[in-house]
């Protein structure tokens, strides 16, 4: 291991001769043990190949601009949950100061995917897209499953959406979109209809959407684990 990362471990981390860690190419994930540490430069060997869980279908999150705790928390959330790709997404109900300084926010939530992938043994980091408004949000889509969560009360519920007649092995791709405070505007909810998006419940109680993300994604995760056995 070499710049960076081996400066961070070895300065920041204090890594030692003979400290076990968890390697990955974004291919395989190996435990190794320390050998040498140096300035720059840590040299380990292979103890064993460990194993890692390979989702059977990709998540593509657009997730709605929220406070910034609750946007970062939900990203730490989805990344441990299998999210492979976040779109920030710029809802007309998103707060105005918000939109104005998550640019500026990139960094700092690129480095919180990739402690989160780190901690929970992903083997790749979740890409992160840019700012987007709603209707080019929707529009870029081409997943297999669309679905917009919804408050409305003729939406129907999550799991029926996802296992819309009796269909889930053809779901390889999934894009999920999650509402702001406030939740999608009438023109946010006709946009999305049109490009192929189906409403979804949670059911009745009233979630934040960081609270949301988590309920979603492991709705997702359970609905569709029949797959990989």
């Amino acid at each position: 291991m070499e710049g960076d990362a081996a400066h961070h471990l070895g300065r920041v981390l204090r890594a030692e001769p003979g400290q076990l860690y968890e390697l990955s190419d974004g291919n395989r994930v190996w435990l190794a043990r320390v050998e040498d540490v140096k300035r720059d430069r840590i040299s380990f060997s292979f103890v064993e190949e460990l194993p890692v869980y390979r989702p059977a279908f990709q998540t593509t999150l657009l997730l709605s601009i929220v406070k910034f705790d609750a946007f970062e928390f939900a990203l730490e959330k989805a990344t441990e949950l299998g999210v492979c790709t976040v779109v920030p997404v710029a809802a007309a109900r998103s707060e105005k100061a918000l939109l104005a300084a998550a640019q500026k926010r990139a960094e700092r939530w690129k480095k919180i995917l990739l402690e989160a992938s780190q901690q929970s043994r992903r083997l790749r980091i979740p890409v992160l897209g840019a700012l987007t408004k709603p209707d080019a949000a929707f529009s870029a889509r081409s997943e297999s499953r669309k679905i917009l969560l919804s408050e409305r009360v003729d939406a129907l519920p999550l799991r029926n959406v996802v296992e819309g007649n009796g269909v889930t092995a053809s779901v390889d791709a999934l894009a999920l979109a999650i509402g702001p405070e406030g939740g999608w505007t009438d023109a946010e909810f006709q946009c999305a209809g049109k490009y192929g998006f189906r409403e979804a419940s949670l059911g009745r109680l009233i979630l934040r959407t960081e609270t949301a993300v988590i309920a979603a994604m492991a709705s997702l995760n359970y609905a569709l684990s029949h797959r990989e056995s």
